[in-house]
């Protein structure tokens, strides 16, 4: 009936693209709305990848945040977004800032956190350093003190392209940042994502993730040779696995967990440690520094970057479904060919390695994230 009404539109009423439009975009939601049913009665988890399938978002690699923001309201939303102070992080923040919400933005540096906000309005800015877990801990509390709601927790912050180096604990600092860090704030941020009835954890991932699996014998390259995509690659695998986990055990609470790739992104601060020559002999630059153009079209811009992000915060049409990962502003396909780029790798979706990354986390970080 609905794709019958779309032609009849097209054929008498060419001249009509407001109405068109409005009646194509209802088709797209009976469709989208069905297929949300046919995964209610799938499998509740994503384990194995069992929910890895697109859905039909109506968007694509080139979409921005604003694309898919419109028509979204959160006014009376609390959101956090950690690194949202610089690159797709203060694109997130400034998109869920002008849809209405309140926008907490943790910030190691609060002086550059406040240049790079002034004028922003609906944000707060609070002192946190992700490499310090009692910096983490005091932020949590006083969130947590002033009573509120959490709606929107975006654990956005992450480091690529570092030397070697350890914390406080002796754990490997891209583990200690990208991974170990969300896994802190989310269980500290709890009792707040369950006030808000229908939270969600957004969790930026990375395509990355294929460089390596997670390493439960040395995870803190204590005895093997360090290699620092192998240190990313196995950080973000990490984020995969507890946003997978965090899923299934967050259901009974109305929280939805989400792990996602925004994409090769230009004009981001993420390889500031890189060496000079790094990116020449990768063949991503000329000798003099210059991305090659050949490279620089291929790369998303910062928009661009921040709108799987932004999707995965507040699309309907996630809201029965928890636990995937996502790319270019749709639920990614599983990728079962460990020698290809793209999609999302089997063994960051697997249920027994989620399960045993959740207990190994709990000994690394020394908190038991019960979810009660």
């Amino acid at each position: 009936m609905i794709a019958t009404e779309i032609v009849r539109i097209w054929s008498f009423e060419q001249n009509n693209l407001g109405r068109l439009n409005k009646v194509k975009e209802r088709y797209h939601t009976y469709l989208c709305f069905i297929k949300n049913i046919k995964y209610k009665k799938m499998k509740r988890n994503n384990y194995q990848g069992a929910l890895q399938y697109p859905i039909g978002s109506g968007f694509n690699a080139a979409s921005t945040s604003r694309d898919v923001i419109q028509g979204i309201d959160l006014t009376g939303k609390i959101a956090i977004v950690t690194g949202g102070n610089t690159g797709i992080g203060l694109e997130t923040t400034k998109t869920l800032a002008e849809a209405g919400a309140t926008v907490i933005v943790p910030a190691r540096d609060v002086e550059k956190a406040k240049r790079n906000l002034n004028g922003v309005a609906n944000i707060e800015i609070e002192a946190m350093d992700l490499m310090d877990p009692a910096s983490i801990d005091a932020f949590a509390e006083k969130f947590i003190l002033s009573g509120r709601p959490l709606h929107l927790l975006i654990n956005n912050a992450g480091i690529m392209w570092v030397p070697l180096r350890w914390d406080s604990r002796g754990i490997e600092s891209q583990l200690a940042t990208n991974y170990l860090a969300q896994f802190q704030l989310t269980a500290r941020l709890w009792t707040a994502l369950k006030q808000a009835n229908g939270a969600r954890v957004v969790n930026v991932s990375s395509g990355g993730h294929q460089f390596s699996d997670f390493n439960f014998e040395d995870p803190n390259f204590k005895k093997r040779e360090y290699e620092t995509l192998l240190g990313y690659g196995q950080s973000k695998t990490a984020v995969n696995l507890f946003s997978l986990e965090l899923a299934g055990r967050a259901k009974p609470f109305n929280v939805n967990a989400y792990s996602l790739c925004p994409g090769a992104v230009g004009d981001t601060e993420l390889a500031r440690e890189a060496p000079n020559d790094l990116f020449q002999k990768l063949g991503y630059t000329d000798i003099e520094g210059n991305l090659l153009p050949e490279v620089a079209k291929l790369l998303k811009t910062i928009p661009q970057g921040a709108a799987t992000t932004i999707w995965c915060a507040t699309s309907p049409l996630l809201n029965a479904l928890s636990g995937v990962y996502c790319n270019n502003v749709e639920v990614s396909s599983l990728d079962t060919d460990v020698s290809s780029i793209g999609g999302v790798k089997p063994y960051s979706l697997d249920r027994d390695s989620a399960k045993r990354l959740w207990s190994v986390t709990e000994e690394l970080t020394g908190i038991t994230f019960n979810l009660k």
